[in-house]
């Protein structure tokens, strides 16, 4: 069996007497097109914080490539390879897209200390950001502020700065909240140019998304991994059905 991309081994996290996250064994493998559905209070934006460090866990192991980084910080987890979009989009608002882009391109080639200067500074990571908004159809809006695009557009900006880090894995936390159902194919269409060794894990209520998306969906419910399986396996299985996809409202 090969090492995995990410893995958890009996992952964790108690808020008081709420078990959020319990004994959570997962495995996202290299290239993975992974979901990750559940209904409302199931776990899943606790597990992902838990996976990128934003909360550390009580108990249990997080893995990188065979590697424990169950105590390294938020940060250097970055610079390992993990990024991640959030259910809030968390942008500098009266920055335009362009320079949002710009930042993150370049943190992570090193000209941060430069990124307050003229664009025209670092061409080529004006030239690298222009193509990531190329990628998501966001080039018309490289002038504009954040505060001046609609919430759908702002998602797909924070998709691309993901993208601009480079990572080796990718979380996406609702990527298509907001977004028109007539622009989702963009976010699809983003993540199939990627290169086929990022694995990738998505947590959405668009059940079409999901779908279309995944080549493997984890469910949770109640803190707790409750299944596993291909998008064909999910579908038909009563269980999930009952808790999850047969209800009238995703969680």
């Amino acid at each position: 069996m090969t090492v995995p991309l990410l893995e958890t081994r009996a992952l964790c996290r108690n808020f008081g007497a709420l078990a959020a996250a319990r004994d959570v064994d997962f495995r996202l493998e290299a290239g993975a097109r992974h979901a990750l559905i559940g209904p409302n209070g199931a776990g899943k934006t606790t597990f992902i914080n838990l996976l990128t460090g934003v909360i550390p866990p009580t108990s249990g192991a997080i893995l990188m490539k065979g590697r424990e980084i169950t105590k390294v910080g938020q940060a250097q987890r970055v610079k390992l390879g993990i990024a991640r979009t959030f259910q809030i989009n968390r942008l500098f608002r009266r920055l335009s897209v362009l320079e949002n882009v710009y930042i993150a391109v370049a943190e992570r080639v090193g000209a941060a200390p430069s990124m307050f200067r003229p664009a025209g500074a670092r061409g080529d990571v004006v030239e690298e950001a222009m193509q990531l908004l190329a990628t998501l159809k966001l080039t018309a809006d490289a002038g504009r502020r954040i505060s001046e695009l609609p919430y759908g557009r702002q998602r797909l900006v924070e998709l691309a700065i993901a993208l601009g880090l480079r990572p080796q894995i990718l979380l996406l936390d609702e990527p298509a909240a907001g977004v028109p159902s007539a622009e989702s194919h963009i976010i699809l269409d983003a993540i199939d140019s990627l290169p086929r060794d990022i694995g990738v894990l998505i947590i959405d209520h668009d059940m079409d998304l999901v779908f279309r998306f995944a080549e493997r969906i984890t469910v949770m419910v109640s803190g707790a991994v409750f299944a596993t399986g291909s998008p064909r396996e999910i579908g038909a299985d009563e269980n999930v059905r009952a808790v999850y996809l047969g209800r009238a409202g995703h969680g």
